[in-house]
């Protein structure tokens, strides 16, 4: 596992309600789509979001007060675009 934080892209539709629907960011110069999505927490750094992209692999993302997306977990590798 790596940890960050690493700035990233987020592509994300925010649902009725203010539910955030991430659907693909940026890790590594790579475009990686989130085909699932599991626990979501607040605490003082921002919202954050565990989310799966192909191959199963796990990264923790983070929207920050500033409106700022941060990846702060991240598999090893390989990853999937």
């Amino acid at each position: 596992m790596l940890y960050g934080p690493w700035d990233t892209d987020v592509e994300a539709h925010i649902e009725a309600g203010g539910t955030v629907r991430i659907m693909r960011f940026t890790w590594q110069g790579q475009r990686l789509p989130v085909i699932g999505s599991g626990r979501t927490w607040r605490d003082e750094s921002g919202r954050h979001f565990l989310v799966m992209t192909p191959g199963e692999a796990v990264f923790e993302l983070c929207l920050n007060d500033a409106g700022q997306w941060q990846v702060l977990r991240a598999p090893d590798g390989p990853y999937v675009a």
